[in-house]
């Protein structure tokens, strides 16, 4: 016999009119709808529940997708469990260099190179950066806008 169930998934039928919504939603993300089908395939009270292995080889997911989404779904209900939870770090966080300082950073690397030098380099052109964006930009953040240009 084996370890007894930690998290327990027990759905009323609002809930699993709420999942099964959400799963029909046109702008719903794929791991959005897999974490849906997997508390409606996890449920004890509408049909037969499935082994962890079995939900996780039948949504294409691995078996740690299972529990994560089992114990959001314990300490959080169905908002906790089909919610993202963006790092502050991560490649969505608000960005110094918007558009308009992207087209002054180019227009500025593609002008001629300042008197005595051949060409910019990233540290002239963060100097330079400073004076023409008014806000302080890493030759970091110069390098990675030049590089998607070319």
């Amino acid at each position: 016999m084996g370890r007894p169930k930690k998290y327990k998934v027990e759905l009323s039928d609002e809930q699993v009119k709420e999942l099964k919504s959400i799963m029909n939603r046109k702008k719903t993300s794929k791991m959005i709808i897999k974490r849906c089908q997997i508390l409606l395939d996890m449920d004890e009270n509408h049909g037969e529940v499935c082994t962890r292995e079995q939900c996780a080889r039948a949504n294409g997911v691995c078996i740690t997708t299972i529990t994560n989404t089992l114990s959001k779904f314990a300490k959080g209900g169905i908002e906790e469990a089909v919610s993202y939870k963006r790092n502050i770090n991560s490649d969505n966080a608000r960005r110094k260099v918007d558009g308009r300082a992207e087209a002054r950073i180019i227009e500025l690397a593609t002008s001629p190179a300042p008197e005595g030098r051949a060409r910019w380099t990233l540290r002239l052109l963060e100097v330079a950066g400073r004076v023409v964006l008014e806000t302080p930009v890493s030759k970091d953040t110069i390098r990675r806008t030049l590089k998607k240009t070319q």
